[in-house]
């Protein structure tokens, strides 16, 4: 009996330390996200508080077009992420194409000649983080032509 106390007394001064430690840090659904001061690219804003995830992203720019996978993580609410890239990235002249919310969210938006596809889902274990990948790219050409021959 004297054994199972003091292991409960144990169990329960660990729980409030561990949890003190982490602190509590609740988001307001009034609060606007910020766009960050520096951008990969000029065109597709990153709200402040994600950081970015260098060593799993690529990027590449040349004169004709741009391809990226673009990866930052960061203490965020997920309807307020969706929000910010729905507000912003038109701002930047992207046409919000749809939405696709099932477990992750995908949000699709076009240019005249490029595409843009961002993914956001929980990237923690108390579902306080969020990971969000841009993916950049040109559109494919020639594709919404009928064509009389199969695709090869």
């Amino acid at each position: 009996m004297k054994i199972t106390l003091k292991l409960f007394c144990l169990i329960s001064i660990c729980s409030l330390l561990a949890g003190g430690s982490t602190g509590c840090k609740t988001i307001s659904a009034d609060s606007r996200l910020e766009p960050q001061a520096i951008l990969k690219f000029s065109d597709l804003p990153i709200p402040t508080g994600l950081k970015p995830l260098p060593q799993v992203s690529y990027a590449f720019e040349n004169a004709g077009s741009r391809v990226a996978v673009l990866k930052y993580q960061g203490r965020a609410n997920i309807d307020q992420l969706i929000n910010f890239f729905k507000e912003q990235l038109p701002m930047y002249n992207w046409k919000l194409i749809n939405i696709i919310e099932y477990g992750q969210r995908l949000l699709n938006f076009e240019k005249e000649d490029e595409t843009c596809i961002i993914t956001i889902q929980v990237a923690g274990f108390w579902n306080e983080e969020a990971l969000v990948i841009i993916s950049l790219g040109p559109k494919s050409k020639g594709l919404n032509k009928k064509t009389k021959e199969p695709v090869k």
